[in-house]
């Protein structure tokens, strides 16, 4: 690493950016760790029984082409020869995770697809978990709450002998674990970041994933009416860093590296659009008015005002159902139509927002075309009842 006055120098000179200070290369990386003892390969077990269950799970998103897009970010990122062996599973599920196993397998949440901006973004998380596996935390963390299980069994030994003070040791050790954990967590995020630095994608995309989630809790906290929630370090029993810690480090660190290459945002939407409408749809569904409406703006600001957006914010009025929640949702279902985008669904919510604004009349009109799309659709006897009779 060159010195800093040197780069300076060598900078005002053109020769290369001032904050840019190269990470150190990767490691070669060695292959997947085997289990050797009776506890490692306990753990190895559990985890082939539960990529078994992701197999067979009627969650799995078995989608060839989604599921090779989640490849190709994470070989863009960690190099091929370190995600030639990961297994992949993509799961219908409405919130932010993902985990990977020390088997090998991966798991990434549907509702992280729906909150990453870039490929970038998703390439931070996916670098994350995978420095998890190659760091072998699993291992290791299941080592250190075993090691623990043993100390705090014995300081109940000990405390009945009134040999030790058996609170405060049972509490010390208690921290040691999460301590361990969040330990952990850093050092994944520190090596997911040296992966994005040698990436095709810029490093700051790491601490941008954190400002998003805080964002995103902001805007639910204050739809629900709650007290926004700021805290710089991990509690006693936190076993990851707070977001805000996070994004913090992340971004000092990426500002060390400089930041490179592409983030490579409309690539990503114009990878997983196929997908919006199913992701929009179970995101209004959870109920979280403040953070769906943070999620939109999010991806507006990507897309723009795309017909599956306008559809998802005139679905989250219109289930809101408040007198100027109808008004909204059916200027923006009006606005779906206008931009040619005419569905069932789009339809449906028209209709039924006008009939409950009180305009009957018109909105059986739209709910007819709805018929005549779907004349066997689950709720049409339901939309019959809104509809002249003769009328469909």
């Amino acid at each position: 690493m060159k010195p800093k006055f040197l780069v300076a120098f060598l900078a005002a000179l053109g020769t290369f950016p001032a904050s840019a200070d190269e990470p150190e290369p990767l490691p070669p990386y060695a292959p997947a760790y085997e289990p050797t003892s009776v506890d490692e390969r306990g753990l190895w077990s559990q985890a082939d029984e539960l990529e078994l269950l992701y197999k067979r799970s009627e969650h799995r998103i078995d989608d060839e082409a989604l599921n090779a897009f989640v490849r190709r970010v994470l070989c863009d990122t960690v190099g091929a020869d370190r995600c030639d062996g990961v297994r992949i599973y993509v799961l219908n599920i409405p919130a932010f995770n993902a985990s990977m196993m020390p088997n090998g397998a991966m798991a990434i949440w549907s509702g992280l697809l729906l909150r990453m901006r870039s490929e970038a973004n998703l390439a931070s998380v996916l670098a994350h978990e995978f420095a998890h596996f190659e760091l072998r935390h699993g291992l290791e963390g299941h080592k250190n709450r075993r090691s623990a299980s043993d100390a705090l069994a014995w300081t109940v030994v000990l405390g009945n002998a009134a040999v030790v003070d058996t609170r405060n040791s049972q509490i010390s050790l208690l921290g040691s674990i999460f301590r361990f954990s969040r330990g952990m967590e850093r050092e994944a995020d520190l090596l997911a970041l040296r992966y994005l630095a040698q990436s095709p994608y810029p490093s700051r995309a790491s601490s941008e994933v954190w400002q998003f989630l805080m964002e995103e809790a902001d805007a639910r906290a204050a739809g629900r009416k709650l007290k926004r929630r700021d805290r710089y370090r991990a509690g006693f029993f936190d076993t990851h860093p707070t977001s805000l810690d996070r994004a913090d480090y992340l971004l000092e660190q990426s500002m060390e590296y400089g930041d490179r290459g592409n983030a490579e945002q409309i690539a990503y939407f114009d990878t997983i659009r196929p997908w919006l409408p199913k992701l929009l749809a179970d995101q209004v569904r959870l109920n979280d008015f403040g953070g769906t409406e943070y999620l939109l703006a999010g991806i507006a600001g990507v897309t723009g005002w795309i017909p599956e957006l306008l559809l998802a914010r005139a679905e989250l009025f219109a289930t809101r159902g408040k007198p100027r929640d109808l008004i909204t949702a059916t200027t923006l279902y009006l606005d779906v139509i206008d931009q040619g985008h005419e569905t069932p669904e789009a339809l449906r919510g028209l209709g039924l927002s006008l009939v409950k604004s009180g305009r009957r009349s018109e909105g059986a009109e739209y709910l007819k075309r709805y018929l005549a799309q779907n004349p066997d659709a689950p709720d049409a006897a339901l939309i019959r009842m809104y509809v002249p009779r003769g009328g469909n």
